[in-house]
C-alpha cells in the first residue's frame, strides 16, 4: 500500500492511537508551541502533511486568531481535519502532495509532524529549501518527526525500547501490528544531515528542541 492508502485506511483511528504510539506525546506536541516566539497574534501558519490537524490544534490554542493552511495527500485525513476546525473560518485545506504543490503566499510559521520522514533524503533537502523561501523574515520552521541514528546498534536499541512501550500502551494487538507494518513506509534521515540541510537552505540557526528515542523536534529560524 502507498503512503496515502495506508493513512486513508487508519484515518478514523489516527488520533486515538497517537498516545499509544508516541510515548513522549505530551512533550512532542507541547514544547514546539511553548517556544514559538512570533511577535503578534495573527500569524499565517502552514501545516505540511497535516493529517487530522492534530499539530495545528495545539498551535491554535496559542494563536486563536491565526490563519492556517493545511495540506495533506490523504483526503480521508483531511476530512477529519475539516471536521475538527469546522467552526473556524481561518482554515484553508489543500488535498495534494506538498512536495509538488505551488504555494503562492508567504508564511510566518511552517510546521510538520510525523510526515517528512516518509520522503527521500533528496526530497527532504529540497523541501527544507522550499520552506525557507516560503517563510517571511524571522519566520519559524518546526519539524516534529522521526530521525535515524547513524549507528545501527543505537537504532536497534531505540526501536526495541519503543516497541516495548508500545506493547504496554493498551493498544489492541491488531493496531500494533498495523503500526509495525507502516514502518516499511518510513525513510528517516539522520539528525546531522537534516541540520546541515537547514543550514544550507539559509536558516540563521537551527537546533533540536526535544529528542526521545527516534522522535525529534527540529526548530529553525529564518
Amino acid at each position: 500500500m502507498s503512503v496515502k492508502e495506508q493513512f486513508d485506511s487508519i484515518s478514523k483511528q489516527y488520533d486515538q492511537q497517537r498516545r499509544g504510539l508516541i510515548p513522549c506525546f505530551d512533550d512532542f506536541y507541547r514544547l514546539p508551541s511553548e517556544v514559538l516566539d512570533f511577535q503578534g497574534t495573527t500569524p499565517n501558519i502552514l501545516d505540511i502533511g497535516c493529517g487530522t490537524g492534530l499539530f495545528s490544534s495545539v498551535l491554535l490554542k496559542k494563536y486563536p486568531n491565526a490563519k492556517f493552511t493545511l495540506i495533506d495527500l490523504s483526503d480521508k485525513m483531511l476530512e477529519l481535519a475539516k471536521e475538527r476546525f469546522k467552526n473556524n473560518i481561518n482554515f484553508k485545506f489543500i488535498t495534494e502532495d506538498y512536495t509538488k504543490h505551488k504555494f503562492n503566499e508567504k508564511f510566518d510559521i511552517i510546521i510538520s509532524a510525523l510526515s517528512i520522514h516518509h520522503l527521500s533524503a533528496t526530497q527532504k533537502e529540497v523541501l527544507y529549501d522550499s520552506c525557507y523561501k516560503m517563510l517571511n523574515d524571522n519566520g519559524i520552521f518546526i519539524n516534529a518527526d522521526q530521525v535515524l541514528s547513524p549507528y545501527p546498534e543505537v537504532e536497534s536499541m531505540f526501536s526495541n525500547l519503543w516497541k516495548k512501550e508500545v506493547e504496554q500502551s493498551g493498544l489492541e494487538p491488531e493496531e500494533i501490528k498495523k503500526a509495525y507494518q507502516r514502518l516499511t513506509l518510513d525513510n528517516p534521515s539522520t539528525l546531522s544531515d537534516q541540520l546541515l540541510w537547514l543550514k544550507k537552505a539559509g536558516f540563521k540557526y537551527s537546533d533540536v528542541l526535544f529528542k526521545y528515542y527516534h522522535f525529534c523536534v527540529l526548530y529553525a529560524k529564518k
